[in-house]
């Protein structure tokens, strides 16, 4: 892996794709700390303090890099785009014009492309304005100090223009690094602002330790128990159940098409992060609206929906299940796989090409969706088991586990595919497997 690591100089193309790469990505950890004008930084970093990772705001803290502890001009982040295009993706099952739009290559992806933007800026004023309003309602906890000492329409209008700014920012570097770096553009900022928050968790439990706080042995087990918990992941993430298909064979002329054997790949996740971040922002209704209205009932149901909970952790499994299902049926049509198999002559031994070959699909998705569903349900719900019962002072696994390596994986079976495209080994040498990501050789 080191020679493979060591070619990556000798390519001038992928040189500069990473150097562009990890610019942008260092601009944009440097607009973290450009505070949004009009906030009192002391106050909101005390008041974020006092509520400690355990909350909904320390849990969106972490993954926008620290910008909402800084109310940053990037406090929103890259989220607003990427709810946009979930939105899009769900509308164009229901949306004919949509749907046609999908189909039509290369211009309807730059339409669908351009609806996403005007759907981001949309969500970012949305969600600047409802910021800016709670902002203005927040002391901290020990001196009394409000987060904005001069509120009103001025600051709500700055803030909103900030934010708004900011995220539009965001979604044009990562545009940039998709088209002129490596990687997928978005997936790495978002990676990059998870990762900012590793060195700052690791160097508290180091600090635990010297304190006498937390057992070195136990962290010891714990650090085995994490790099245990990735291996599986990774596991997870590049497992495939593939289908045989055979094409029969056709004689044009004197030549004689087809009569390859292939497979059908289907992934144990198929739905990717898609369906623990769904649930997520369900689980933070509740709290998002007590936080505006000082209604007893409102206050009763955040009580009962804390992170960490029993009926919390419950009901967060029950909706990333059901999204598992209802993500993996939005993207992925038995139907349509079955009728191109039959149009280009492939069939699976033993079933008959068209409904038959539908209905065994969906069958084998259905079980491996099953699968996938309990694998993200179990990582997703560890962090807040660790907080609850052995008092971990910052989240591991969930989520952001799931992107931190679901992000890695791609980025080196990009420069895998760089450096094979040169003649290189790779970064496994010329004796090791292939990086391919998300789409491994291994079979489950």
């Amino acid at each position: 892996m080191a020679s493979g690591f060591l070619s990556i100089p000798k390519i001038p193309e992928l040189r500069k794709r990473i150097l562009f790469t990890l610019g942008f990505l260092a601009v944009y950890r440097l607009g973290v700390f450009v505070p949004v004008p009009g906030t009192n930084r002391t106050a909101l970093k005390e008041y974020f303090e006092f509520q400690g990772q355990n909350s909904l705001f320390g849990v969106y803290d972490m993954f926008s890099g620290g910008a909402l502890e800084q109310f940053s001009v990037f406090t929103l982040g890259i989220m607003p785009y990427v709810s946009a295009s979930i939105i899009l993706q769900l509308l164009a099952v229901v949306v004919p014009t949509l749907d046609r739009l999908q189909k039509e290559g290369e211009t309807g992806r730059r339409k669908i492309n351009q609806y996403t933007r005007y759907g981001t800026i949309l969500i970012a004023v949305v969600q600047g304005l409802a910021a800016a309003r709670f902002l203005e309602s927040l002391k901290s906890p020990t001196g009394g100090l409000e987060v904005v000492p001069d509120g009103g329409w001025g600051f709500r209008l700055l803030a909103v223009t900030t934010l708004a700014a900011g995220t539009a920012f965001i979604m044009w570097m990562g545009e940039q690094i998709s088209e002129r770096g490596i990687g997928n553009g978005i997936s790495l900022i978002i990676f990059a602002g998870i990762i900012a928050r590793f060195p700052a968790a690791v160097a508290g439990t180091l600090g635990d330790v010297r304190e006498g706080n937390k057992d070195l042995i136990f962290v010891l087990l714990f650090t085995i128990f994490m790099l245990g918990v990735i291996a599986f992941i990774i596991f997870c993430e590049r497992g495939q159940r593939r289908i045989p298909v055979q094409y029969a064979k056709r004689v044009v002329g004197r030549r004689v098409y087809g009569g390859q054997n292939t497979h059908l790949p289907l992934k144990i996740n198929s739905s990717g992060v898609i369906p623990p971040i769904f649930s997520s922002s369900i689980m933070a209704f509740p709290a998002t609206i007590a936080s505006f209205w000082s209604v007893a009932w409102l206050q009763d149901m955040q009580g009962l929906l804390d992170p960490g909970g029993y009926l919390y952790n419950t009901a967060f499994a029950f909706l990333t299940v059901f999204f598992c299902y209802f993500y993996t049926a939005v993207t992925f049509n038995p139907v349509d796989v079955a009728e191109n198999l039959k149009k280009h002559g492939g069939y699976i031994p033993g079933i008959r090409p068209g409904k038959s070959t539908a209905e065994y699909i969906d069958h084998v998705l259905n079980r491996l969706t099953l699968g996938g569903a309990v694998y993200v349900t179990a990582v997703c719900i560890l962090p807040n088991i660790l907080i609850a019962e052995y008092n971990v002072n910052f989240y591991f696994g969930g989520t952001s586990l799931l992107i931190v390596v679901g992000v890695a994986l791609d980025t080196v079976a990009q420069i895998e595919s760089h450096l094979l495209t040169r003649h290189y080994d790779g970064l496994m040498g010329a004796g090791g497997s292939r990086i391919r990501g998300r789409a491994s050789r291994r079979t489950l």
